[in-house]
C-alpha cells in the first residue's frame, strides 16, 4: 500500500498549467476553491446561465462555459453527477482535448464502465476526497485535510500520476494522504460501500429496526431517537476509536448484548446478498440499470425517493430534528 504526503509532491509540476474544474457542486466548489486558494490557476467550467453561475463567481473564480473551460485548460477535472459526464464528455469537452492534456476525475466510474472513451493521446488520473465536499472545504481552510486516493488509468505524458498527486495537494488532500488505487477498485468498492453498508444496508437496518419498536408499542418517538438519532455518537466513536474504542465506550450491557446478538441479525443471508449485489457491480449490471433509469427520466429513483419521504420514521425524524435544534 502506497500513501503519497505532501513530502511526496512536485509542487512545480503545476506551475505553468491550467486547472479547469467542471461543476461547481459540493466537490466542485471545495475543490476549486481549495486549489485556487492553494495557487493554482484554476477555471470553472458551467452552464452559462445555470444555477451555480454567479456562485462560483461570487467566490472568486474565473468562470466560463465547458467548452470554453475544456478549450483553456491543460487539466479537465470533471466533477458533475456520474449519469450525466458521458453527455457532457462528449457535447462540451471532448472537442476541446489536446495531445498531452490530462482528464481528470474524483470518482472511477464513467471511465471503468466505459461510458467515456478518451483518446490514447491523454492522460486519464483520479484524485478523489474521502469526504463530502464541505468537509473537503472546512478542514481545508482549518488549516487540515481529509484523506484521498489517486490512481492513473493513461499515463500518455509519463508525468500524470505527479499531476493528479499535485491537485490533490492544492485540495489539502496530501495534508492526511493520499492511498494509490487503480479505477477498478475505487469505483467497485466505492458503489458497493454505499449500496450495501453506508446508504443502502443502513437506513434498511435503521428503519426495521424502528419499525419492531413501534409494531410492539413503544413510543415513535422514542424508537427514533433509539434507533436512529444515537446512531452518530456510535459512528463517531467508531471512527475516532475504531470498533475496541467504541466498545470501551459503550456501557457493559450495551457490549454484551450488542457482541452476542449481531450475528443474529446480520446473517449467512444477508452475506450471501452482499456478495450478489458486488458481483451485479463488478459484472455491469448495476451500471446498465442505473443507465436505463435515466435514460426513461428515472422512474423508478422518483417512486423510490416518494416512498422514502412518506416513512413514519422520516415524519418523526423531522420533528424531533427541530426539536433537537437541527432543522429549521
Amino acid at each position: 500500500m502506497k500513501i503519497y504526503y505532501e513530502k511526496d509532491v512536485n509542487t512545480d509540476i503545476l506551475k505553468d498549467k491550467t486547472v479547469a474544474v467542471i461543476g461547481y457542486g459540493s466537490q466542485g466548489m471545495a475543490q476549486a476553491r481549495n486549489m485556487a486558494e492553494s495557487g493554482l490557476n484554476v477555471v470553472v467550467g458551467l452552464r452559462e446561465g445555470g444555477s451555480s453561475w454567479n456562485i462560483a463567481k461570487k467566490d472568486g473564480l474565473n468562470v466560463m462555459t465547458v467548452e470554453d473551460a475544456a478549450q483553456k485548460a491543460d487539466i479537465i477535472h470533471i466533477l458533475i453527477p456520474d449519469e450525466i459526464q458521458a453527455q457532457v464528455y462528449e457535447e462540451s469537452i471532448k472537442a476541446g482535448l489536446e495531445e498531452g492534456n490530462t482528464l481528470s476525475f474524483s470518482h472511477g466510474y464513467n471511465i471503468h464502465f466505459q461510458y467515456i472513451k478518451p483518446p490514447k493521446n491523454v492522460n486519464v488520473a483520479m484524485i478523489a476526497p474521502k469526504g463530502p465536499g464541505a468537509t473537503v472545504r472546512q478542514q481545508y481552510v482549518d488549516g487540515f485535510g481529509v484523506p484521498g486516493l489517486v490512481a492513473v488509468e493513461q499515463d500518455f505524458t509519463g508525468d500524470a500520476l505527479e499531476i493528479a498527486l499535485a491537485m490533490g495537494r492544492g485540495s489539502g488532500l496530501t495534508r492526511a494522504g493520499v492511498l494509490e488505487t487503480t479505477f477498478k477498485e475505487e469505483t467497485e468498492t466505492d458503489l458497493f460501500g454505499e449500496q450495501a453498508v453506508l446508504c443502502g444496508g443502513v437506513t434498511e437496518l435503521i428503519k426495521a429496526g424502528f419499525s419492531t419498536l413501534v409494531e410492539a408499542g413503544y413510543q415513535p418517538e422514542l424508537a427514533y431517537f433509539e434507533t436512529c438519532h444515537e446512531l452518530k455518537l456510535i459512528v463517531d466513536l467508531i471512527y475516532q476509536k475504531g470498533f475496541a474504542g467504541m466498545w470501551h465506550d459503550v456501557s457493559n450491557t450495551a457490549e454484551f448484548g450488542g457482541l452476542s446478538r449481531r450475528q443474529r441479525l446480520i446473517t449467512d443471508q444477508t452475506r450471501a446478498e452482499m456478495k450478489k449485489v458486488l458481483k451485479e457491480i463488478q459484472t455491469g449490471k448495476f451500471t446498465k440499470e442505473w443507465a436505463l433509469e435515466n435514460q426513461a427520466g428515472a422512474p423508478q429513483l422518483n417512486r423510490l425517493r416518494a416512498l422514502e419521504n412518506d416513512l413514519q420514521i422520516e415524519k418523526e425524524g423531522r420533528k424531533l430534528r427541530k426539536l433537537c435544534g437541527l432543522e429549521k
